[in-house]
């Protein structure tokens, strides 16, 4: 199996560059067609940060075409991406050397500090969506981007507080194995494990589709390829290396990713002599800001005496209705600490002082590439200014990679160009390693809590848990794959969301129940894990993240309107406006008998994120089951369980590495 995995991952290598590469010839036409797409930086703006010093500049838009693509250098941006490829490969062939037991293969042997295990939960949660996702949410709301990242650090202190000790103490391999240990019931080991791939899952298809857009963005391979080739890459890195590899890919990425957010921020605000003051002054003193908070808030014209750059710096732009923060802090503040890929984290270092260790070396890195993503978002919105950054993407997702190219010189220069290809390989790095971490905890439960504990009765030797791990991995991976291609054009937030909103309906309910509720029992655990899953599921899906066609053939029709009144008013509509009258005639005319999947015109529920609701529910009906069906035994294996938590014994000696 090693052999046919390592000849998968050689192919993959020389396949994605065979991919990537440019075309032998290229029509005249076709040529002139892209090179017109890469406009230089629009009239006004100040020159690039190495290239210039001083007199900080005051970003203005004026009537230039916005880039529609971002020129990279094809030869370093694959150079790059071979690189990282190729030495998390050799990390994969070295751990896979010392991948010889169970242990070794779900949790390292016990065998990682809790520094290095600190840097590599600081690798799972920074994932792309952080670097690249909340970057782009300040360049274009200031610091709401910033506030959606609050939750991130405050689930570490529930993680510190409540879950590392516990967890590392009372469990295994997966969550499965703590809420087994009081109960004997194979059901709870089978609703445990498919609650791990459910969320994984979720949580994995934001990252599959950021990987396949970044690629397809970047090197021009097809969105498909790009998909098959990251999917089949990662499961060559799980099948082969295990935790371990996992664990050190995670690593290097952190360190890759902090270097990077460390050398953008100094080069952001060095122009300022690390001035903050001066930095938000220039920022509010954006005339391009400006007129993007303009249209943020809709004002067709600038109101008399309101500071529109100083509404940039203020709270609200993206976040209007508080409620909907509070219900995507609840769902990451208890979310994040039930994650099946982070919880894994805690059986692979020796002891509990190790597990609390890893914890806060790990918020110290979060917090610190926090502030330094802030440097980097409202550096985005001075220099790139957010009318660039909204024409290359509307999310604002290249916002990151569009400031690195700018610090570096620009498109075109050498700095710049090599600067961009290494931050695109940071994030191709990132997106690998959190996928692994992810397929691994899929892999996890299905082959420890579903095959060898249920199916198995708990007796599988070595060797066939892990083939058995292996095997999960490649379906896992695959099932990654054909949702990965299907999701192209979902909203990947929602995903993420959803899956933190059932963890922290689901998950963490049972989870704290069982670490430290006497009377809790299998009934609460079966009941906890269904109900707050499908009640999540169930508010988002009348919620507003789903497509509501009705609502779309609304605003179509208020465009054909605007349009038709100018027509009739004698004014000759500009191409760009009649193809929007076309577009929207289109979209009037296909949705204006339409439904939601679930059949509604209109969401039932107001919030984004179902947190607000579907945690209390999942808390309240954990707590009747249990209640209504006591069982005695359950309740007398609850003291082993609290002796084992609160001291560490009979937890297995880690294994030298």
């Amino acid at each position: 199996m090693k052999t046919i995995l390592l000849s998968l991952m050689i192919g993959l290598i020389f396949g994605s560059s065979a991919l990537a590469a440019d075309p032998p010839t290229k029509p005249a036409a076709q040529a002139g067609a892209v090179a017109s797409t890469h406009t230089p930086p629009v009239a006004g703006t100040p020159a690039p940060l190495l290239a210039t010093r001083n007199n900080p500049g005051t970003p203005a838009v004026k009537a230039a075409a916005m880039p529609k693509k971002m020129q990279t250098n094809r030869g370093f941006t694959i150079s790059m991406f071979l690189v990282i490829i190729a030495a998390t490969g050799g990390i994969v062939v070295w751990a896979s050397k010392s991948t010889s037991t169970a242990a070794d293969y779900y949790a390292a042997g016990g065998g990682i500090s809790g520094m290095q295990n600190g840097w590599a939960i600081a690798g799972d949660f920074l994932s792309a969506a952080t670097f690249l996702g909340i970057t782009g949410l300040m360049s274009l709301f200031g610091p709401d981007g910033f506030m959606y990242s609050v939750g991130i650090i405050i689930s570490f202190l529930t993680i510190l507080l409540i879950i590392a000790e516990p967890c590392r103490n009372a469990g295994k391999y997966t969550l499965g194995d703590i809420l087994a240990f009081r109960s004997s019931s194979k059901t709870v080991r089978a609703v445990a494990s498919l609650s791990a791939v459910v969320v994984s899952i979720f949580y994995l298809l934001g990252q599959m589709v950021g990987a396949g857009k970044l690629m397809q963005l970047l090197l021009g391979i097809p969105y498909k390829a790009s998909i098959i080739g990251v999917g089949a890459l990662i499961i060559v890195y799980v099948a082969l290396g295990g935790m371990k590899a996992t664990t050190w890919v995670q690593i290097i990425k952190a360190a890759l990713l902090m270097f990077t957010g460390l050398v953008l921020s100094i080069a952001i605000l060095w122009k300022f002599g690390f001035n903050l003051l001066s930095f938000f002054d220039s920022v509010a003193a954006s005339q391009a800001i400006q007129d993007h908070v303009r249209g943020v808030m809709k004002h067709p014209s600038a109101e008399p005496g309101f500071d529109y750059g100083q509404r940039f710096l203020e709270l609200g732009l993206f976040f209007k209705n508080p409620l909907d923060q509070i219900s995507l802090g609840l769902a990451w503040i208890l979310g994040a600490a039930g994650l099946p890929h982070v919880m894994m984290r805690f059986f692979t270092v020796p002891n509990a002082k190790e597990a609390r260790k890893s914890v806060v070396v790990s918020m110290f890195l979060i917090g610190a590439f926090l502030i330094m993503v802030s440097f980097l978002g409202f550096g985005a919105a001075l220099y790139v200014t957010p009318q660039q950054i909204t024409a290359l993407d509307k999310g604002g997702n290249m916002a990151g990679l569009m400031i690195a190219q700018y610090v570096g010189g620009g498109a075109g220069t050498f700095a710049g160009d090599l600067l961009l290809a290494f931050v695109c390989a940071v994030a191709f790095a990132t997106i690998l390693a959190v996928v692994s971490g992810l397929v691994l905890a899929s892999s996890a439960a299905i082959a420890h809590d579903l095959y060898v504990n249920v199916i198995k009765g708990g007796k599988a030797d070595q060797g066939t848990q892990i083939k058995v791990a292996r095997v999960a991995s490649f379906f896992v991976g695959a099932i990654a794959i054909v949702l990965g291609i299907a999701c192209e054009n979902l909203n990947i937030a929602q995903l993420v969301g959803l899956a933190l909103a059932v963890v922290a309906s689901a998950n963490f309910p049972v989870l704290i129940f069982a670490l430290f509720w006497k009377r809790f029992n299998s009934a609460g655990i079966i009941t906890g894990l269904v109900v707050g899953t499908v009640v999540t599921i169930a508010v988002l899906m009348v919620s507003p993240n789903m497509t509501y066609p009705k609502k779309i053939a609304a605003d179509a029709q208020k465009i054909i309107l605007a349009m038709e009144k100018k027509q009739a008013e004698g004014a000759v509509l500009a191409e760009k406006d009649l193809k929007a009258l076309e577009k929207a005639r289109v979209d009037y005319a296909q949705n204006k008998n339409g439904t939601s999947l679930v059949g509604l015109d209109a969401p039932l529920f107001p919030l984004k994120n179902p947190g607000i609701v579907s945690v209390p529910v999942g808390f309240l009906v954990t707590i009747v089951a249990t209640l209504l069906f006591r069982n005695r035994r359950e309740e007398e294996m609850f003291e082993e369980l609290f002796v084992r938590q609160t001291t560490g014994y009979g937890v297995a000696k880690a294994a030298k590495h």
